[in-house]
């Protein structure tokens, strides 16, 4: 091997070789910084929208739906010990918050991470009044499948945990909207079924249907 190709040799394998640690510094800063930014929406989450507790609290172990670790455009039931009050009113705005705030990574976040749960209200008759910030529409990605993610994720938490609820109405800032952003009609109600707690995969729940409402895909 001549003396010139040897250079040429180990110039490559130092090029290679740096390229792989700036690689790696690099992965290791994008990592810190994501985990920065999660814990800067966190804290300010906490400011925003504090811990819901109440006297009846218990430690339980509840199901959210996210998206599903190996199809992200499926829901999977997740489980995770919380403190759950008795009240269903409490209960659902609980597991709502956690649904919003505690997703195990942002791949598998179904609603906007600044979104907040605004009010919560059940009818006598088990209907669910959900109101949301207007983050959820603002910034739910518009498509049939993000919006129905997120829609889905909503009334499959609460029915999972509140199996007293029998039907969804979501709010956004207050009001009736037309859509979620563009696509999954909001202006009926969504059936609420209780589900068995080791529900193996998530069933898209069936809004009441609208006028012309558009159909929906889990």
């Amino acid at each position: 091997m001549s003396r010139n190709l040897k250079i040429t040799i180990a110039i490559l394998t130092a090029a290679v070789i740096g390229g792989l640690l700036s690689l790696h510094g690099l992965q290791n800063r994008v990592n810190r910084l994501a985990k920065d930014q999660t814990s800067e929406v966190q804290a300010r989450r906490e400011v925003v929208a504090p811990p819901i507790t109440s006297p009846s609290d218990v430690a339980a172990r509840a199901l959210i739906y996210w998206a599903s670790t190996s199809s992200p455009d499926l829901l999977a039931p997740t489980p995770i010990d919380l403190q759950l009050a008795s009240d269903p009113t409490v209960r659902s705005k609980q597991v709502l918050q956690a649904l919003i705030a505690n997703a195990p990574a942002p791949a598998h976040q179904t609603l906007p991470a600044d979104a907040n749960l605004l009010a919560f209200y059940v009818l006598p008759d088990g209907t669910a009044i959900a109101d949301f910030s207007d983050e959820l529409s603002s910034e739910t990605p518009s498509g049939i499948l993000s919006e129905s993610l997120a829609v889905n994720s909503i009334a499959l938490t609460l029915e999972a945990n509140v199996p007293s609820l029998r039907r969804l109405k979501i709010l956004i800032h207050g009001q009736e909207a037309e859509t979620l952003a563009g696509h999954v009609d909001l202006t009926g109600y969504f059936d609420l079924h209780s589900v068995a707690p080791a529900a193996p995969a998530a069933q898209p729940a069936a809004p009441t249907p609208a006028a012309d409402a558009p159909t929906k895909k889990p």
